[in-house]
């Protein structure tokens, strides 16, 4: 089945500048239909108010972490099949292995690119 590029994409971080270059590469993929939280708790609101195809969230936010957001959206019924993406500028081992036994579905390590983006959500929606 074919990734509908018009489904509403959720990314959330807490640094603008990383907001606008998700944003930026998403658009590249060709995303446009992008909303924008600064923590957890908005995001969740958000995400509660509308159905997202993809959350794409950083991990370090304050204050409630992209981890807190993942384990909220995990247990929400509404939302527990949203597909996540985690991005941090950690590779530690036990983030990944925490974030893997909450629920993500795939995880990105900053600095990334539009060909990284574009893989990790291909493994999580399927190609487009």
């Amino acid at each position: 089945m074919a990734v509908d590029k018009n489904m509403p994409v959720l990314i959330v971080d807490d640094y603008k500048t990383m907001l606008r270059i998700v944003r930026n590469l998403l658009k590249q993929l060709g995303f446009n239909n992008v909303d924008e939280a600064t923590d957890g708790s908005a995001a969740l609101e958000k995400a509660r108010a509308k159905a997202y195809g993809l959350i794409i969230s950083d991990w370090n936010m304050e204050p409630m972490t992209g981890y807190e957001l993942l384990k909220e959206v995990r247990a929400d019924n509404q939302l527990k099949d949203t597909p996540f993406i985690m991005v941090t500028a950690e590779s530690k081992t036990d983030n990944v292995i925490a974030a893997k036994k909450a629920g993500v579905n795939n995880y990105i390590v900053k600095p990334f690119n539009a060909a990284t983006l574009q893989q990790k959500m291909s493994s999580v929606l399927g190609d487009f």
